[in-house]
């Protein structure tokens, strides 16, 4: 086949590069400069996108004996990805930018222009599984090193573009592994170190890009009477599970640090409350989107034998990309809706849990479906269910 590697700068992505040539497949490499302004992603950055990084992605492909691109991306990139991120964030949402960047840059600016240049797929350094199984379908399943399980960020991506896409990682047993390989292939950037915070926030202060884009709103924290505690200057810089950075001059009535429970644009308001006012027992997530066609269900319709009455399908839902997947039950609902209710009789549950984030079915290690959290029911300290849901 003729593939496409996407060549990141860093060890994952040229390894990855490597098992395809290895395969036998004709590799070409190409690097995403997403950057309009390179100050922006300068060097040092501790993202993905350093000026260092575009160098070290060439050196990976004279290694590989592999043809190497730049090709821009840096309008759509601001257009959908940092443009999403500002306005979720001002719309008392929390986003996930690694989730749209691989829906709307990685899978789909990249592949569909490298569709249109007749390769066939699309190779990048993630860590996940594909599975063929002998009736035609393919799943996409989680990595075999689970501390590097990458299935959660690239479960957006739809049935068409896994059908293009391919993981050679996912087998790898631990990152060491794929150093050590690295080091055997002659890649310099073998003991590079892995990329962390948000690529387009190169200094890792999240408020202070916001601040920047949005300006100053000062505003009240309240707690849930809707009692002033404090005061905020902006509440976009505030997400839900949030301890730190409250500057509450005294604590809760119990004496325990409190924490952030919502985030009211429309009022400008910040509520805070106590830790145990962050378990959630069940949530409802927009737009979703089914991996496991061969499981999807009309809305309303039964999906599978759950825990509980007809209609539900037993999973586990995780909400975060390095977060423990929990024991649960989903349904469809109409709209492209799904609700999904935790299994609260067991130790672990959900907590902390924001409009915007992205929520990950599995059956196993199998991913089933994906959606983007809207609301959220939390199981309130005194026994009262809540129901918080914010919309832009």
């Amino acid at each position: 086949m003729r593939v496409l590697a996407a060549l990141s700068g860093g060890v994952d992505s040229a390894v990855a590069a490597g098992r395809a040539v290895d395969a036998g497949h004709d590799v070409v490499g190409v690097h995403m400069a997403l950057s309009r302004n390179r100050d922006e992603y300068r060097t040092g950055s501790r993202g993905c996108c350093s000026i260092e990084d575009a160098g070290d992605a060439r050196r990976a492909a004279d290694v590989l004996g592999i043809p190497y691109y730049v090709w821009d991306l840096s309008q759509r990139f601001e257009d959908t990805v940092v443009a999403d991120f500002v306005a979720e964030y001002a719309a008392g949402r929390t986003p996930n930018p690694c989730v749209r960047c691989n829906e709307h840059i990685k899978f789909e600016a990249l592949l569909d222009k490298a569709l249109a240049l007749g390769f066939d797929a699309v190779c990048t350094g993630h860590y996940a599984r594909i599975e063929d199984r002998a009736d035609g379908v393919r799943e996409l399943h989680r990595s075999v090193d689970r501390a590097k399980d990458q299935s959660y960020v690239l479960a957006v991506m739809g049935t068409d573009r896994l059908a293009r896409s391919m993981f050679p990682l996912g087998d790898a047993e631990s990152k060491d592994v794929v150093r050590a390989e690295a080091a055997a292939r002659g890649l310099a950037i073998s003991a590079k170190p892995d990329s962390y915070d948000i690529c387009f926030v190169a200094d890792g202060d999240t408020q202070g890009f916001l601040r920047g884009k949005l300006g100053a709103q000062p505003g009240d924290i309240v707690d849930a009477t809707g009692r002033v505690v404090g005061a905020h200057d902006g509440a976009y810089a505030y997400t839900v599970g949030q301890r730190k950075g409250l500057a509450i001059g005294r604590p809760a009535s119990d004496g325990k640090p409190r924490y952030v429970l919502e985030v009211q644009p429309v009022t400008n308001r910040v509520v805070v409350g106590s830790a145990a006012d962050l378990a959630v027992g069940a949530l409802v997530a927009d737009d979703a989107g089914w991996l496991a066609l061969d499981v999807e269900p009309a809305a309303g319709a039964a999906v599978g034998a759950g825990s509980g009455d007809a209609g539900w399908l037993a999973c586990t839902a995780q909400v975060r990309a390095h977060g423990a997947a929990v024991p649960a039950r989903a349904r469809t609902l109409a709209g492209g809706r799904i609700r999904v209710e935790i299994d609260g009789s067991g130790p672990v549950g959900l907590r902390g849990v924001a409009p915007g984030q992205s929520v990950v079915l599995y059956e196993g290690t199998r991913v089933l479906a994906q959606a983007t959290v809207s609301a959220t029911e939390r199981i309130m300290s005194e026994q009262v269910t809540t129901t918080t849901e914010v919309r832009a």
